[in-house]
C-alpha cells in the first residue's frame, strides 16, 4: 500500500509497510499513482501526452527501472506482514508500566469542556491518601516485570489540590525504587492555578515531564477555562508558567491546549504560546457531546486541516528564522520510529498503562474513570476483569475492520479508545472525525520532515 499526497510543494510517496517516504517529481508520483493499476505501456502513454517536454521513452524506461528497484528493495509498494501478529497480541502476557495516579478528584477550575465534570468523574469529590498512593507504587512494581523504568503520572481534577501527598508519594517511590532495581519517573499535570515556588522547585527536582493547561490567548482560555467563581485564569497561570518554565530550563514540559469550535484559527494560539517563549506544545481537539456548543463540527474540518497546513510551514520558518518549536503531535522519526510492537498493539491502555481512583480502584485509563464496566479491579486485589482487559488487548488497528484500508494505521495504531468508545459505544469503534484529523497532522509532520531533509 502506498498513499501519495501533494502538500507545500512536494510530491510525497509514502509506502505504509515500509515506513519509506520518497520525495518525487510530478512524473515519478503519476507513476507511481497509476503502477498497480495500469500496464507500464497505459503509464508511458499518459506520460508522453502529459510531459511530452520533458521525458522521452529512454527517461520513462529509467524511470520505470527505478521504481523495480524500490519494490525489490522493499521501499515500495511492500506487502503488509504484520495482520496475522497483531491478533497474536491477545495471547501475550504484558506487564505494567505506566500509572495515572488520581491523587484529587476535585478541581479548582470549573473548565466547561472537562471530560471529567470538573474533577469529579460523575462520583464524590474525593482525594487521594498517602497509604493508596504508596500501595499503587508497590503495586506498578509487583507487576511490572524486568521493566526497570516505570512512568507514574499525578493527575486529576487538580493533584495540587493534594500536593502535599504527591510530595509523600514521590518520596516513598525515591525509597523503594532502588530496592528493586526500578527507576519511576515521576509526571504532574496541572492547571497551574496553585503553582508557587515549593511546586517549581520540586516539580524541577522530581518530575520527569510537567504538563501544564493552557489554552492559548487570553480571550480563548478564559472563555472555557474559568474558577468556580466564574473568573477566568489566563492572567493568574501564565506568569507561573513561565517562572516555572524558566527555571525548569527547558527539560521535560508541555504547555498543553485545547481548541474547540469556538477557536478553529487554533494556530493563533499555538503561535501566541511560543511568542510567550514556550516552545514545547501541545494543542488537541476537544472531545465532547456532539450538542455542545463548543464541539467541533464536520464544516469545521477544511478549516482545521487549512490550519494544520499553516502551522507546518510557519514551524518550518521559524525553524530557519532560529525559533524553533515543537508541536507535539508533529513529533514523527522516521528512521528511529515505534517498533512494530507498538505500532500494532497500540498505547497500552487496559493492559500496560492504567488508572488508579482515589480509593485504588483501577480502570483502563483516565477517561475510563467513573464507568463501572470498565472497571478492571483494584490495586490490591490486581486485574479480576480480564474480560474486560481481554478486549483492550485488541485494541489495534487490524481488530477494526475501518482501519483496513487506511494508510496511517501503523502511525496510530488504531487510535485513542477512549475517543472510539465515546463515540461509536465500543473501544473497538473508529472515532472518524478523529481519525481524519490525525491524518492531516501525519500528512503535515512528514512533509515537515521532507523539507528539512531536503534544506539540510
Amino acid at each position: 500500500m502506498v498513499h501519495l499526497y501533494k502538500l507545500n510543494g512536494y510530491n510525497i510517496v509514502l509506502d505504509v509497510f515500509s515506513g519509506s517516504v520518497h520525495n518525487v517529481d510530478e512524473a515519478a508520483y503519476d507513476a507511481i499513482g497509476m503502477y498497480e493499476t495500469h500496464t507500464q505501456e497505459e503509464i508511458r502513454t499518459v506520460l508522453l501526452q502529459n510531459y511530452a517536454d520533458e521525458l522521452t521513452d529512454s527517461d520513462i524506461n529509467e524511470l520505470f527501472e527505478e521504481i523495480e528497484e524500490l519494490k525489490a528493495s522493499g521501499k515500495l509498494f511492500t506487502e503488509d506482514v504484520y495482520a496475522d501478529k497483531a491478533f497474536d497480541l491477545k495471547k501475550r502476557n504484558t506487564v505494567i508500566k505506566a500509572l495515572c495516579l488520581h491523587v484529587a478528584h476535585t478541581c479548582n477550575l470549573n473548565c466547561e469542556y472537562c471530560f471529567a465534570s470538573q474533577g469529579k468523574y460523575q462520583g464524590d469529590r474525593a482525594l487521594m491518601s498517602l497509604e493508596v498512593g504508596k500501595r499503587a507504587l508497590d503495586f506498578l512494581i509487583e507487576n511490572s516485570g524486568t521493566r526497570k523504568n516505570l512512568e507514574v503520572d499525578f493527575f486529576g481534577g487538580e493533584p495540587l489540590m493534594n500536593w502535599e501527598v504527591v510530595k509523600e508519594i514521590v518520596k516513598y517511590g525515591r525509597e523503594i525504587e532502588k530496592v528493586h532495581n526500578k527507576n519511576f519517573r515521576f509526571t504532574l499535570t496541572t492547571n497551574g492555578v496553585l503553582i508557587d515556588d515549593d511546586v517549581i522547585d520540586f516539580a524541577n527536582k522530581e518530575m520527569h515531564n510537567v504538563v501544564l493547561s493552557l489554552d492559548g490567548r487570553r480571550e480563548i482560555h478564559d472563555r472555557l477555562r474559568k474558577t468556580v467563581n466564574g473568573k477566568g485564569s489566563y492572567d493568574t497561570i501564565v506568569p507561573k508558567f513561565k517562572k516555572l518554565v524558566e527555571k525548569r530550563e527547558g527539560r521535560g514540559y508541555y504547555i498543553r491546549g485545547t481548541f474547540t469550535h469556538n477557536n478553529t484559527d487554533f494556530t493563533n494560539d499555538i503561535f501566541h504560546m511560543a511568542d510567550l517563549g514556550f516552545t514545547e506544545l501541545s494543542m488537541e481537539p476537544v472531545v465532547c457531546k456532539p450538542d455542545d456548543l463548543y464541539a467541533l463540527t464536520k464544516d469545521d474540518l477544511p478549516v482545521l486541516f487549512e490550519q494544520y497546513e499553516i502551522l507546518a510551514k510557519e514551524m518550518l520558518k521559524r525553524e530557519k528564522e532560529g525559533r524553533p518549536f515543537t508541536f507535539y503531535h508533529y513529533m514523527i522519526d522516521l528512521e528511529h520510529g515505534p517498533c512494530i510492537y507498538k505500532r500494532i498493539s497500540g498505547c497500552g491502555s487496559g493492559t500496560e498503562y492504567m488508572a488508579v481512583t482515589p480509593w485504588g480502584e483501577l480502570f483502563p485509563c483516565h477517561q475510563f474513570v467513573g464507568d463501572e464496566k470498565y472497571s478492571l479491579g483494584n490495586i490490591w486485589d490486581g486485574v479480576q476483569n480480564k474480560e474486560v482487559q481481554n478486549e483492550f488487548k485488541l485494541c489495534n488497528a487490524y481488530a477494526r475492520k475501518e482501519c483496513q484500508d487506511c494508510w496511517a494505521k501503523l502511525y496510530c495504531s488504531g487510535g485513542c479508545a477512549a475517543n472510539s468508545y465515546h463515540s461509536s459505544g465500543s473501544v473497538t469503534g473508529v472515532y472518524e472525525y478523529g481519525c481524519e484529523l490525525f491524518k492531516k497532522r501525519m500528512e503535515c509532520a512528514i512533509m515537515m520532515k521532507v523539507a528539512l531533509s531536503t534544506e539540510s
